[in-house]
């Protein structure tokens, strides 16, 4: 993986990393496909929460996308589908 990627993606998690970390859960980044797609892990209680599907898409990847613009999509390795 390309490690100046990768800490932009880490810098743009970080931003809102407190507000997952409020509710007890966290990301976790697993990889960054070819075509730019950032798979994550969701952690903690993100990982079994309803609302993870919601959170992912308008606070990560939202977050994502503004600081990485590269980044074209944002997946969840691990959402417990409700």
């Amino acid at each position: 993986m390309n490690t100046e990627l990768i800490e932009r993606i880490e810098k743009a998690l970080n931003s809102i990393r407190p507000y997952l970390e409020a509710d007890g859960g966290n990301v976790k980044i697993v990889e960054v496909t070819s075509e730019m797609v950032l798979k994550l892990e969701l952690t903690g209680t993100c990982s079994s929460c309803p609302m993870s599907t919601m959170t992912l898409k308008a606070g990560v990847e939202e977050a994502i996308k503004r600081d990485v613009p590269e980044i074209i999509k944002v997946e969840a390795v691990n959402v417990a589908v409700v």
